[in-house]
C-alpha cells in the first residue's frame, strides 16, 4: 500500500494491548487453506476503451430468458416504467438516507410514506425505514423478543426460508440464544401440536413464515393464542411480498412483529440483492425497533415537515443502549417499493389474485401429468411443490428451451427427494404456461 497509516511502533502498541506478537494472531479463526499466502495473479491494466470493450463483450453472453418459473424468495413481477424515473431523480439517487435529514423532505416524506403503507399491508401500528433484507428482518425481530423478554429460547418452523433460519442461527448463536426447530406437518402447513410442545415459558419468540417456503399459506389463528399464554412474542415472516395484497394482515391475527422481503414491490431480481426487509411491530415496541423511523411533525411555521424521529443505532447513541447493530438501511430500494404501491394503489389485490389464479393453474395442468403428483394439498400462493420422475433433468429439458425451471427442494430439505418448487406470478401467460406443460409432458 502507498499509504498506512499505523507506523511499525503504532502496530506494536496496539498488538502489546490486546496480547498478539503478529497481525497474523487477528486471523486464526480463518482456516489456513482459505488465507492468501501470495498475492493474486492479476493481468496487466487496460485502458479506458479496452476495459469498455471487454466488459461489452461480457455482457453479450448474459442470456435473460423468456420465461421464469422459480421462486423461492425472488420473484418476477412487473415493474411499472415510473419506479425506474422516479428513483433515478438525482434527489432521490442514493442508497442511503440523508444525514442532513431535516433539510431533506422529499425523501423523508417518501421515507414516512413507505412505513405507513406497510403498517397498513400489514395489520401493525408502526414500521421502520427498511433494513437490509428479509433474513437479517426476521432474525433482528428474534433477538429483539429475546431482549425484550429476557428469555433465552427461539422457537421456528422448518417451513422458513432456509437461509432465513441459517441467519436466525446466527444471531441467536452470537448472543448465546437456544434455537428450536420444529417441523413441518403433512399437509405442508405447520404442526401445531409440535410447535406448541416446543414452546415452554424460557422462550421468547416463535417464528413461521406465511405462505411458507413451499408457498403453502399458514393459519396464524391456531398457535397465536397459545404462543400469547406462554407469555412469547409471535413472529410472523413473508418472502413474497405481493401476498400482502390478498391475505388477512398478520397483525390482525395476533402477530407482535411483521418482517419479511420486500424485493416483489418495484426491485427487479437482482443476483441476490440489494433487497429490503421489511420490519414492522405494534407500538408498544416502538422504542425498541431496530434501525430509522421517519415521522411527521409541524415547524414554527405551522408547516407539516418530516424527521428523523428514532434512530436508535450505534453511530448516534451508546453502544449498549443501541437497539441493533444495523448501522444503513436501504432507502433507495424502499423508495422503489413505495413508487410500486402508490402506482398500483388498491390494485395491489389484483395483483394478487393473478398470481393465485395462475399458480392454481399451472399447479393443476401439472398434476394430470403422468408420473407427477403435488406434494402439499394445503392452499398456496403463486408457489407450490411438485414431486418429478427427475426434477435435474426436467430443468436441463426446460434451460434448453430457454425457461428457468424450478428450484429443487431437495438440496435444503433431503426428506422431499425428486421435488420442484415452482412459481407463477402475473408475468406467465395462459401460452406461456401451456407450452411449459406440454415440454413437461
Amino acid at each position: 500500500m502507498d499509504y498506512v497509516p499505523h507506523t511499525p511502533e503504532d502496530q506494536r502498541q496496539m498488538m502489546e494491548q490486546i496480547g498478539i506478537r503478529s497481525v497474523a494472531e487477528l486471523f486464526v479463526d480463518i482456516p489456513e487453506q482459505y488465507q492468501l499466502k501470495k498475492l493474486m495473479h492479476l493481468p496487466p491494466a487496460l485502458s479506458e476503451q479496452e476495459v469498455f470493450t471487454l466488459m461489452k463483450d461480457i455482457s453479450a453472453r448474459n442470456a435473460i430468458p423468456p420465461i421464469t418459473l422459480m421462486g423461492a424468495g425472488v420473484y418476477h413481477h412487473y415493474i411499472p416504467a415510473v419506479v425506474g424515473h422516479v428513483i433515478s431523480r438525482s434527489e432521490f439517487y442514493t442508497a442511503y438516507t440523508p444525514y442532513q435529514a431535516e433539510i431533506s423532505q422529499g425523501i423523508l416524506q417518501a421515507i414516512y410514506e413507505y412505513q405507513t403503507m406497510i403498517a397498513k399491508l400489514t395489520g401493525m401500528q408502526v414500521a421502520n425505514a427498511s433494513m437490509y433484507d428479509g433474513a437479517s428482518a426476521m432474525a433482528e425481530a428474534a433477538v429483539l423478543a429475546a431482549k425484550t423478554l429476557n428469555r433465552t429460547r427461539i422457537v421456528m418452523v422448518r417451513s422458513i426460508h432456509p437461509e432465513y433460519r441459517q441467519v436466525v442461527r446466527t444471531y441467536s448463536w452470537s448472543n448465546g440464544y437456544e434455537v428450536v426447530e420444529v417441523p413441518y406437518g403433512k399437509s405442508g402447513q405447520c404442526d401445531p401440536d409440535a410447535l406448541l410442545k416446543a414452546v415452554d415459558e424460557n422462550t421468547a419468540a416463535v417464528l413461521l413464515q406465511n405462505p411458507n417456503f413451499f408457498g403453502v399459506i399458514e393459519d396464524l389463528s391456531l398457535i397465536e393464542s397459545a404462543v400469547h399464554a406462554k407469555g412469547a412474542l409471535l413472529v410472523s415472516g413473508f418472502t413474497e411480498a405481493t401476498s400482502l395484497g390478498i391475505l388477512r394482515p398478520a397483525g390482525l391475527m395476533g402477530a407482535d412483529f411483521v418482517v419479511g422481503e420486500g424485493q416483489s414491490f418495484g426491485n427487479p431480481m437482482n443476483y441476490g440483492g440489494p433487497y429490503l426487509g421489511i420490519f414492522a411491530g405494534t407500538d408498544k415496541f416502538l422504542r425498541k425497533i431496530p434501525g430509522r423511523l421517519a415521522g411527521a411533525t409541524v415547524d414554527r411555521e405551522g408547516k407539516r415537515g418530516f424527521v428523523l424521529t428514532l434512530q436508535t443505532r450505534e453511530q448516534h447513541i451508546r453502544r449498549e443502549r443501541a437497539t441493533s447493530n444495523i448501522c444503513s438501511n436501504e432507502a433507495l430500494c424502499a423508495l422503489a417499493a413505495a413508487v410500486y404501491l402508490v402506482s398500483l394503489g388498491k390494485n395491489l389485490r389484483k395483483l394478487a389474485e393473478l398470481n393465485v389464479q395462475k399458480a392454481h393453474y399451472l399447479r393443476q395442468k401439472i398434476s394430470t401429468l403422468k408420473g407427477w403428483e403435488v406434494v402439499f394439498p394445503a392452499p398456496v400462493y403463486n408457489e407450490f411443490t411438485v414431486r418429478c420422475p427427475n426434477p435435474q433433468k426436467v430443468n436441463q429439458k426446460l434451460q434448453a428451451e430457454g425457461i428457468i425451471g424450478g428450484y429443487e427442494v431437495e438440496k435444503e430439505y433431503p426428506e422431499l427427494k425428486n421435488t420442484l418448487l415452482f412459481c407463477a406470478t402475473e408475468m406467465l401467460t395462459k401460452d406461456d404456461i401451456d407450452k411449459v406443460v406440454s415440454l413437461l409432458a
